[in-house]
């Protein structure tokens, strides 16, 4: 049996995968995780062969989760399941250990498919995607920057983003700032546009 932890935010689209993989006969889906920070536990407590992930929950993001199951040295293999068909982030989570990397309107068999191939410790990247990642340009932000912008991106001020990640408002403004530059954007919501369009977000 391939033991498999889903980790998906929204609750129907969580109960759905899951009970779509509950009919293959070699599947069993031992853990469901709302988010990021419970994925990762679930990992740890379960040691399950598959890790099915969405990229954006909250918290943590599929790709921050792959690369916690690769720093914790867990034997857990991360297949990426997501609507974000961009270079960067496929670029990104190759980075931080991922598997697998497949798009949501993949089929059900293909779904299947690459779980197993992912199982045995093959890598499986949607074909297209993989193309296009050749010729994407590199992602320039750290991931302090990475964190500062996306708390930026929900609309949070200074203050707020500096209470978060423990980071003084001056600090804080001048990550924004060193991304912002780094991006070519006049401002934080510029850079936050150009970030997540480019899947560095």
């Amino acid at each position: 049996m391939i033991r498999i932890v889903v980790a998906e935010d929204q609750a129907l689209v969580l109960g759905a995968i899951a009970s779509l993989l509950s009919l293959e006969p070699d599947f069993e889906v031992v853990g469901r995780a709302p988010d990021g920070e419970t994925a990762v536990a679930l990992v740890n407590a379960l040691a399950p062969d598959v890790l099915l992930s969405d990229i954006e929950m909250p918290g943590l993001t599929g790709i921050e989760v792959a690369a916690r199951v690769r720093h914790l040295q867990l034997a857990t293999h991360v297949l990426i399941v997501t609507t974000f068909g961009r270079a960067g982030y496929l670029r990104r989570a190759i980075d931080a250990g991922v598997r697998g990397y497949i798009l949501k309107d993949s089929p059900a068999d293909q779904l299947a498919d690459a779980i197993r191939r992912v199982a045995r410790g093959a890598r499986v990247i949607d074909p297209e995607l993989a193309a296009a990642t050749a010729f994407a340009p590199v992602d320039p932000l750290s991931d302090r920057e990475r964190a500062v912008l996306r708390l930026a991106d929900e609309g949070r001020s200074n203050k707020e983003i500096g209470r978060a990640l423990a980071l003084a408002p001056g600090t804080v403004r001048n990550y924004l700032s060193e991304a912002a530059g780094k991006l070519g954007a006049a401002n934080r919501v510029e850079a936050s546009r150009l970030a997540r369009e480019n899947g560095w977000l």
